[in-house]
């Protein structure tokens, strides 16, 4: 880990959740590591990361036994850019206390104001959503992007009503002290969340803002979704 600098300048970290396995999609490997059209995954949300003039840090959490195949995977990508790789732990929530425990002291420095949360299976999140994100969560303490929900039904297959309905996604985005302090009392109390938001409604007093969202920002679960990011991805360019 590098040591702290000047706390002057940008004051946001990303933390990019990369820990997971490509057991749905079918792979023998991580899917983020698996290509997108030429590009690893996970490289798509770390370069969009490292690109926002906000952005002071930026951490990758790997599995454990995957550190140099997260390094081989990210290197081509980091131009001049400098990314922190930590091992995560056997859960979502472990993962992310280990990213805030290596930002911990720069947060309670002061020089990391808002942390955004980021699934690197999401790779096609872009700058704009991340800056929306980290704008609302600067003025209300905490935001999720999302989108709305359609088509559900019973298991009966009548219609649900939607219309106070909508999926969340990542990133997630929180002042900084708050996030921080919300998972070191979920530590003392062996609290798990579902997702980093779960964590901070449970032992912070923050205001959570809806950021909108869209479908592009889908998150690669199965094999027919690296080809659907790909096609959005060619429609783009």
């Amino acid at each position: 880990m590098t040591a702290l600098t000047d706390i002057s300048g940008p004051d946001a970290a990303v933390v990019v959740v990369a820990a997971g396995s490509g057991t749905r999609l079918g792979a023998a490997v991580n899917k983020v590591l698996l290509p997108l059209r030429g590009v690893p995954v996970v490289a798509w949300s770390v370069r969009t990361a490292l690109a926002l003039p906000a952005v002071r840090r930026v951490v990758v959490v790997h599995r454990a036994d995957e550190h140099a195949a997260m390094e081989a995977a990210l290197a081509p990508y980091l131009g001049d850019g400098e990314v922190l790789l930590v091992p995560g732990g056997d859960t979502r929530h472990a993962s992310e206390w280990a990213a805030l425990r290596v930002l911990a002291d720069e947060v309670d420095a002061g020089a990391i104001a808002v942390v955004a949360v980021h699934d690197a299976a999401r790779p096609l999140a872009d700058g704009d959503l991340f800056e929306r994100t980290l704008a609302a969560a600067r003025e209300h303490g905490g935001a999720i992007p999302v989108v709305p929900v359609d088509g559900v039904v019973r298991r009966d297959g009548t219609p649900v009503a939607t219309a106070h309905l909508a999926a969340v996604q990542t990133p997630q985005a929180f002042r900084a002290p708050d996030l921080l302090a919300a998972y070191r009392a979920a530590a003392a109390a062996g609290f798990t969340g579902t997702d980093t938001a779960s964590c901070v409604e449970r032992y912070a007093d923050v205001t959570v803002s809806a950021v909108p969202s869209g479908a592009a920002n889908l998150k690669i679960t199965f094999p027919e979704d690296l080809d659907v990011a790909g096609r959005l991805v060619t429609s783009a360019g």
